[in-house]
């Protein structure tokens, strides 16, 4: 009996750690409009950590802004960790936005941390991609990294509330455009960041969210060279995880399902105070 109780007590934690009020990705927002704080919610990994209404009262290396965009080679941010020395995998949900420019009310990426940059333009998305020397954006130096996206097992997003928006999609480039559909990975040196068109009818698979352990270059494929900083059109990929071999056969990766369920552990748990007990990906 007490087992029984036990699971059924587990299983409700779960189910209510997991619900969240409304996802990240279905919350819209103007530029010009942005709350405080887009997530209010209260669950299991807490409140969110920094703020989304950001401008020049914010814009610091301490900054906690969690608001990034992604216009061109010389005007996009990352995410990365809030405190030097960190390890994307125990801070992703508490990433701030690191800009290549000034004026979006966030830290900036210290100048010569980029040593190559490619900003690429498809009839899908924008992405850029290349080389940094992640300690400059408090990453450890040799941390292999992981990734960033609107989602997570608890639909709030990693970071928490962290939004993107864009003014690639338009003619326009004083709009700024949501981003609804977005990835970012940084690790081992390497960074990419795509942005899905809105409007694109197929944004969620171009810009999966799960496949977060095969990186950038089966996630964000371009021309990735040390020393190199260039910016052009392309065409979009396959899907991530879809790969056309060349005798023309597609063929379909799925990532295998790794469960861990645990109880206080600090490596995924960014409060490590907070008791914790899920299963995830």
């Amino acid at each position: 009996m007490a087992s029984r109780t036990l699971a059924v007590a587990i299983a409700a934690y779960a189910a209510g750690a997991l619900a969240q009020s409304t996802p990240l990705y279905q919350k819209h927002f103007e530029w010009n409009a942005l709350p405080y704080k887009v997530d209010t919610d209260t669950g299991e990994r807490g409140t969110q950590f920094g703020y989304n209404l950001c401008n020049s009262t914010t814009e610091n290396q301490k900054s906690l802004c969690q608001t990034a965009v992604v216009n061109s080679i010389d005007d996009f941010c990352l995410w990365g960790p809030p405190e030097p020395n960190s390890v994307v995998g125990n801070t992703e949900g508490e990433a701030v936005a690191w800009c290549t420019k000034p004026g979006r009310g966030t830290r900036l990426i210290p100048a010569g941390a980029l040593t190559g940059v490619q900003f690429m333009k498809t009839p899908d998305y924008v992405q850029v991609v290349g080389f940094i020397d992640q300690a400059n954006v408090n990453m450890q130096s040799d941390d292999g990294g992981g990734e960033m996206d609107p989602h997570g097992a608890d639909q709030r997003g990693n970071p928490l509330g962290g939004l993107v928006f864009s003014n690639a999609f338009g003619t326009d480039k004083t709009k700024f455009t949501q981003v609804i559909e977005w990835h970012n990975f940084m690790g081992g040196g390497v960074f990419c960041m795509k942005t899905c068109d809105p409007a694109g009818p197929n944004a969620a698979h171009f810009c999966e969210h799960v496949f977060d352990r095969i990186g950038c270059q089966y996630n964000a494929p371009a021309a990735y060279v040390k020393g190199v900083f260039e910016s052009c059109e392309g065409e979009s990929q396959d899907y991530p995880g879809v790969y056309t071999d060349a005798a023309g056969a597609v063929q379909t990766y799925t990532q295998p399902r790794v469960a861990r369920c645990y109880l206080h552990h600090p490596i995924h748990c960014s409060r490590p105070q907070v008791q914790q007990l899920r299963c995830c990906d």
